[in-house]
C-alpha cells in the first residue's frame, strides 16, 4: 500500500526536515521519499490544510484493564483509543487478574500486536501481585520484552522492597517507574486536603503524601545508582526535589498528567467523580506551577493515567466511586488547551519518552519505517462521548473546548485516520 502525504509540516528536530512543509511518500509501510512535490501515484493521499506530523506518540502510563476486568477496557479497545488520540505506542500497566508478573504474561500482551493498530509495551510488575512484599520476575519479564517495572496503581510503600528493585534492573539498565504516594498518610482522603476540602466536608489528602515519597524514592536512586521515573507529579515542591536531585547527577525523570495541567480542586465544588484522581487535583496555584514547570523543561514527559472506571463506580456518591479517568483520545487537544507549544507537546509525548525507555526514535528520513503522528494544532473543538473509543467513558473533559486535533497515525503497514 503507498500513501502519499502532502504538504504537512515535519516536527521532528532530528529529522533534516525539521519545521519544513513536506510531502512524503509512504511505500509498505517505509518512508520512500520526502520532498516538496511528489507526483507518484498512491492508494492513499492525506491531503489536509494546517496538517503537522512527527515521529509518533508515546504514553508511558495506560490502564487497558486486560486480562480480568474486560468490562472496563480490552487491549484492542484500549489499542482503538490510543490510535484515536495519537499514539503509536503505550505502556500497559500490570495490574490485571492475573498480574503482569512473568514471562507467559509479557508475551500475552505482546502477542496482541499483530492485531491492533499500535505497540502495546507490558510493563511488569515490580513485586508479585503488586502487593509490595516480593519481587516478581524481572529479569524473565525483561528479557520476554517488559518496557520498565512499575506497580501501577499501587505504589511501592516499603524503601526496602524499593531498593532491592533499583538494584536488581541495574543489570539490564532498566527502568522503574513509579507513582509517589505514601498510603499510610490519610488514607481516608478523597480530595486535595485545603481550603475546598474543607468546605465541600470531604476528607482531604496533603501533598506532602506525595512529596515524602518523592524524597524517598530520590535517596535510594542515588544510594543504588539506578533510574527511576516518576508519574502523576502533582505538587510543586516535588518538582523541586527532582529538579535538585537531577542538578546532583541522579538518573531521575518525571511525568505529569494533562488533567493536572488543566483541572484544579476547585473544579470538585460540582463533585464530578470524574475528577476523582490519585494523585489528586491540587490547587489552582499548584495547577499553575505544574504548568511553567513543564514550559521552562523541568517535565520530561506527558503521561496520560488513563484509567478506565465502569459506569457503576464513577455514576455514584464521591465517597464510593473509584479514582481515574480516562485520558488516551484528549491528551494532545488539553495540552493544547492549556498554552503548551506544539513543539514542547512533541518533546513530551515522542521525543523525551522514547530517549528515556530506548525505544526506536522513529526519526522521519528516507529508507526509515513510518512511525507517524498526523494532527491538527490550534483546531477548536468541543470534546463529547461520541469521540470516546474507550470501553469506559468516565472522562472529565466531555463537554470542554479542547485545542489541537489528531488526524491519524501511520504505522508501520498500519494507518488510522481521523477525518
Amino acid at each position: 500500500m503507498t500513501i502519499l502525504i502532502r504538504r504537512a509540516r515535519i516536527i521532528d528536530p532530528a529529522s533534516p526536515f525539521h519545521d519544513s512543509v513536506q510531502d512524503i511518500l509512504i511505500n509498505n509501510g517505509i518512508i520512500e521519499q520526502i520532498g516538496s512535490d511528489i507526483n507518484s501515484p498512491a492508494d492513499e493521499v492525506i491531503s489536509l490544510e494546517g496538517l503537522h506530523l512527527s515521529p509518533g506518540w508515546v504514553d508511558i502510563f495506560t490502564h487497558c484493564c486486560d486480562p480480568g476486568f474486560e468490562y472496563r477496557e480490552t487491549l484492542e479497545s484500549g489499542a482503538r483509543a490510543a490510535a484515536a488520540g495519537g499514539f503509536t505506542h503505550i505502556f500497559v500497566l500490570p495490574n490485571t487478574q492475573p498480574v503482569v508478573q512473568n514471562k507467559s504474561m509479557v508475551e500475552y500482551i505482546q502477542d496482541k500486536n499483530v492485531s491492533v493498530p499500535v505497540s502495546l509495551h507490558p510493563i511488569g510488575a515490580i513485586t508479585r501481585n503488586t502487593e509490595g512484599k516480593e519481587l516478581a520476575e524481572m529479569y524473565d519479564m525483561q528479557t520476554s520484552g517488559a518496557v520498565a517495572f512499575s506497580d501501577g496503581i499501587n505504589p511501592v510503600q516499603s524503601a526496602g522492597i524499593m531498593i532491592k528493585a533499583l538494584q536488581y534492573v541495574k543489570a539490564f539498565n532498566g527502568v522503574i517507574i513509579q507513582v509517589p504516594d505514601d498510603t499510610s498518610i490519610a488514607p481516608q482522603g478523597l480530595m486535595n486536603e485545603g481550603v475546598v476540602s474543607t468546605r465541600l466536608g470531604l476528607p482531604g489528602k496533603p501533598a506532602m503524601a506525595e512529596e515524602l515519597m518523592v524524597a524517598r524514592d530520590i535517596k535510594l536512586t542515588r544510594y543504588a545508582s539506578s533510574r527511576l521515573h516518576f508519574t502523576g507529579i502533582s505538587s510543586p515542591k516535588s518538582l523541586e526535589y527532582i529538579s535538585r536531585a537531577k542538578e546532583g547527577g541522579i538518573d531521575i525523570t518525571c511525568s505529569v498528567s494533562p488533567y493536572h495541567l488543566y483541572f484544579s480542586d476547585e473544579d470538585l465544588e460540582t463533585y464530578d467523580t470524574n475528577l476523582k484522581v490519585n494523585p489528586p487535583l491540587r490547587t489552582p496555584a499548584d495547577m499553575f506551577a505544574l504548568k511553567a514547570a513543564v514550559l521552562e523543561g523541568k517535565v520530561d514527559c506527558i503521561s496520560s493515567h488513563h484509567n478506565p472506571q465502569d459506569t457503576d463506580h464513577k455514576v455514584c456518591e464521591f465517597e464510593y466511586a473509584k479514582a481515574g479517568m480516562i485520558g488516551l483520545e484528549t491528551v494532545f487537544g488539553v495540552l493544547g488547551a492549556a498554552g503548551i507549544p506544539v513543539n514542547k507537546i512533541i518533546q513530551l509525548i515522542s521525543e523525551n519518552p522514547r530517549k528515556i525507555f530506548s525505544l526506536h526514535a522513529a526519526t522521519i528520513e528516507t529508507g526509515n519505517e513510518a512511525d507517524i503522528t498526523l494532527f491538527l494544532p490550534g483546531v477548536k473543538y468541543v470534546f463529547t462521548t461520541a469521540d470516546i473509543n474507550s470501553k469506559s467513558k468516565n472522562s472529565a473533559f466531555v463537554g470542554k473546548e479542547l485545542t489541537g486535533k489528531v488526524a491519524g497515525i501511520i504505522h508501520g503497514k498500519k494507518m488510522v485516520l481521523h477525518y
